[in-house]
């Protein structure tokens, strides 16, 4: 296994220790969601790092093209899920971002599936980029308001701080809709591949 496949297992390994220190209540003083924020952060960066490193080096394999996405869809959606269990961000429209945001990551995978099945690769758009810049961000806001929640430390900068956390998660959610929109319809061929398909199949 290259470098950055293993950069990439290493934080698949580590989300459940995000999980777990976020969810220790029984640490004193917030410092298990500490350390889950400071994980989140590095593991979040490592995404980064990993696709570099494997396009400069020539390092791009299959197992990478499966273990990165992975990895990362892995990150924000036990992202998501720890701020909304422990309402942080609450319901409904902490709901119906987290909905939105993983409905749009099984779309998109099983779109890419279907085409992988054609031979055809969907590379990832400058709009899906810059919507996985957004979230973590806004997750990360989130799980520092979290350890506020705890050990309070914002004062009255609390409103607007928690303002600016919503604010960057809708506008992290509105990317992901139109980025995935854009997705489907750039990639709309795919579908339509299947249909000719079906027709020959049905004929034969």
């Amino acid at each position: 296994m290259n470098l950055p496949n293993k950069i990439s297992m290493t934080r698949i390994i580590a989300i459940p220790f995000v999980m777990f220190f976020y969810l220790a209540d029984f640490i004193p003083n917030a410092i298990g969601k500490i350390i889950a924020l400071v994980l989140f952060a590095v593991i979040a960066f490592t995404d980064l790092v990993d696709g570099k490193i494997a396009r400069s080096r020539g390092l791009v394999t299959d197992l990478g093209k499966f273990l990165d996405p992975i990895a990362d869809k892995l990150l924000m959606t036990t992202g998501l899920l720890l701020i909304l269990a422990d309402g942080t961000m609450i319901a409904p429209w902490g709901v119906i971002m987290t909905i939105i945001i993983v409905a749009r990551e099984f779309i998109v995978s099983a779109l890419r599936q279907i085409a992988a099945t054609k031979n055809v690769v969907l590379a990832a758009d400058m709009l899906g980029k810059i919507k996985a810049n957004f979230q973590p961000v806004a997750i990360a806001l989130f799980m520092l308001l979290a350890i506020h929640n705890v050990t309070p430390f914002l004062g009255s900068f609390e409103f607007a701080y928690t303002v600016i956390c919503y604010v960057l998660m809708g506008i992290a959610t509105l990317l992901t809709i139109i980025s995935g929109v854009n997705y489907l319809v750039k990639n709309r061929a795919v579908f339509k591949e299947n249909k000719k398909e079906e027709i020959l199949d049905n004929e034969k």
